[in-house]
């Protein structure tokens, strides 16, 4: 018994080892494509966040509280740090990979079921391929989908605990396995498959199903796992927005190509080549036709399959958990990444089980009934395998380091893909340097999808940093409203460059409440819709509100506070008001010398608070020492306090060497000098 739970424990560290070695170029990658949207944001890292993860259906990117519950608590230890959440993915994985196994040891153990017959070993087989197959690089890497590692591992726990429940019929083990299906469900709804999974393996142990025995207790997970699927498909369709034209297929053509799909799959799992972060978007309409024979394929097999059952159920077992753990990808539902790819590495995650395992099993029973003098080429084959599979999956996994590098690799082997052009386009317009090249990018997104909102909207922000780029800007800002008309931040965006204009306020204005309607809760439009306000007589209450709504959604809105003071200084009566928003722009954002100098403003014309004025004068010019405004003010206020202006006069002298234009400023020391010798 030691003896076995010691090779036990060198074969886990075996695979663990391989799988740290092969995925270590992932371990130190950034946050990907999606992973913000996942990764608790700022207004859902206190209490209540948790709070709205499991009430409010939109305040995550999908309704997994389970999930998003997990990155709430991954936030409070590790916080931005993505270090975290690549180690945890690949536990996770390991632990999914070593669960399969155990699962598998449970089917396969002689005595267990009349499914026996598989050859010791064939499970870690199994949990190997699956541990390292590439395909899984994408479910493993990517932050987001923590959905499907996770998931996996409450769907794998739930299915041990289920088929123990079937041995011993105690309800505690029956809650048990429910309990952690939940978990999987409200992880990620593709996990609606396990008691249909259950059910298979149940027949493919006795032969036949038995309602009582069988299918009785599944029942409440097949509702269960329903309601889950309807939950999420409207969630897709409705806050997610997997709808309209792009959609749009008419049933014969999902059936077609839900054909295509399985031998897409079939095909990576088999040689896993060119493996791709977003494949080609295929043309079903024109394509459909031609995929009969995938169809038909699938459909013999299928049947093929039916009629060997008598002499072996294991080949239609795997089948049908491969093609049924399929059926929420298979494109009879929308689904939001369906906009880029009918087929995603990620899909099949959870599927791949199904071949992996009969192709472990169909493996070791073949070796085995050849001669003894095979066994050790057998156990030589399965070492090679799963080396092989170690090497393209570190090959795979350096794809993934950076969002740069992906998107590159997306695109050499999908030239087409819009969506790697326009991502890739938005990493590089972070740098000034590479403003042309991003630009390029954006326009490349267009050449492949004219009608790409987002590639309109971010090729017109790039555009809008140009100094001519102004009238190219609001064109993309239309072309991107006329392709999504509720496009709140488009529509904020085109604002802000209508302003600019000599006669395009109004317009703007149009514009920044039709962003606030679509998205009422968005601080920047409220300021920038106040800071428009401010400028128009008889609008300052107006915008002092929008600046206050601001504030009230987003406290440590620094420049929402700068705004709102710079208003209510000009405002007879709320001069205090002011100084209290400079103060608190300070607190949140110290170091802002522009602050400083205008809270001096505003404190030299009240009552009793010139030293304070002094101070936030000299705070600024030390803060920013070629400040010319600030040293201008402040030698000003100097040169009316008696036995102060010898400092003015250094002042106005260093504000003219930074600015020897300044008229004022020399009529102004002129002024002063000539007070001094008059002795007045």
């Amino acid at each position: 018994m030691q003896s076995d739970a010691l090779r036990v424990l060198a074969r886990a560290a075996i695979i663990l080892g391989l799988a740290l070695a092969a995925y270590w170029p992932a371990l130190r990658s950034e946050l990907l494509w999606d992973d913000a949207a996942h990764v608790t944001r700022a207004e859902m890292q206190p209490g209540s966040g948790l709070r709205r993860i499991w009430t409010d259906l939109g305040a995550t990117q999908q309704y997994y509280p389970v999930l998003h519950s997990a990155f709430w608590v991954e936030h409070r230890l590790w916080g931005d740090r993505t270090a975290g959440y690549h180690l945890l993915n690949l536990l996770l994985h390991m632990g999914a990979s070593l669960l399969l196994v155990r699962l598998l040891h449970r089917l396969w153990e002689p005595g267990r079921s009349r499914g026996g017959g598989v050859p010791a070993g064939a499970e870690w087989l199994a949990g190997a391929i699956f541990a390292l197959h590439p395909v899984c690089v994408e479910s493993v890497a990517w932050i987001s989908e923590q959905k499907n590692t996770l998931s996996l591992v409450f769907y794998l726990l739930s299915a041990l605990a289920y088929l123990g429940f079937d041995q011993s019929r105690r309800p505690g083990t029956y809650g048990l396995a429910l309990a952690l299906y939940l978990l999987a469900l409200a992880t990620k709804s593709v996990t609606a498959t396990l008691p249909a999974a259950l059910l298979i393996v149940l027949w493919w142990q006795r032969g036949r199903l038995s309602w009582r025995r069988d299918v009785l207790p599944l029942a409440p997970w097949l509702a269960l796992g329903i309601a889950a699927g309807l939950l999420t498909a409207s969630v897709e369709r409705n806050v997610i927005r997997a709808s309209g034209p792009e959609f749009d297929l008419a049933f014969g053509e999902r059936v077609m190509l839900a054909g295509r799909v399985i031998w897409f799959y079939l095909g990576k799992l088999a040689w896993p080549t060119n493996l791709t972060f977003i494949y080609p978007h295929w043309d079903v309409a024109a394509s459909a036709r031609g995929w009969i024979g995938w169809l038909l394929a699938a459909a013999a097999v299928t049947a093929g399959l039916w009629w060997l059952r008598e002499r072996n159920r294991g080949l239609l077992t795997g089948w049908l958990f491969f093609v049924g753990s399929l059926f929420p990808v298979l494109g009879f539902l929308n689904v939001y990444p369906f906009r880029y790819s009918y087929v995603a590495d990620h899909f099949q995650y959870l599927p791949s089980l199904g071949m992996i395992a009969l192709s472990a099993a169909g493996a070791a029973m073949a070796f085995e009934r050849v001669r003894p003098a095979f066994a050790s080429a057998g156990r030589a084959s399965g070492v090679v395998l799963v080396a092989t599979l170690a090497i393209l999956t570190h090959r795979q996994a350096q794809d993934y380091r950076d969002g740069a590098t992906l998107y590159r690799a997306t695109i050499a082997r999908n030239p087409a893909c819009w969506m790697a052009h326009n991502n890739l386009a938005e990493l590089l317009s972070k740098s000034p340097d590479c403003a042309a090249e991003a630009i390029a990018h954006y326009r490349e997104a267009l050449r492949i999808k004219p009608d790409c909102a987002e590639a309109h909207y971010n090729l017109a922000n790039s555009l809008a940093e140009l100094p001519d780029g102004g009238p190219e800007a609001l064109e993309h800002y239309r072309q991107a409203l006329r392709a999504r008309p509720d496009y709140p931040e488009a529509h904020n965006n085109f604002a802000n460059e209508l302003a600019k204009l000599p006669d395009g306020l109004p317009e703007a204005l149009v514009h920044y409440e039709a962003a606030l309607r679509l998205k009422p809760d968005n601080a920047e439009t409220h300021n920038n819709l106040a800071t428009a306000l401010g400028g128009l007589p008889g609008r300052a209450p107006e915008a002092v509100a929008h600046f206050e709504e601001a504030l009230r959604i987003r406290p440590d809105f620094v420049e929402a506070h700068l705004n709102l003071a710079s208003l209510l200084a000009t405002m007879p009566g709320r001069e205090p008001e002011a100084v209290a928003h400079y103060q608190e722009a300070l607190r949140l954002g110290p170091g802002n010398a522009p602050a400083h100098n205008n809270l001096a403003g505003v404190l030299a014309n009240l009552p009793g608070r010139i030293p304070e004025a002094i101070v936030n004068f000299e705070e600024a010019i030390r803060l920013q020492p070629e400040f010319a405004d600030a040293q201008v003010n402040l030698a000003s206020l100097l040169a009316a306090i008696p036995g102060r202006e010898p400092e003015a006069i250094a002042h106005y002298e260093t504000a003219l060497r930074i600015r020897p234009d300044d008229a004022e400023a020399r009529r102004e020391l002129a002024l002063l000098r000539a007070r001094l010798r008059s002795g007045r």
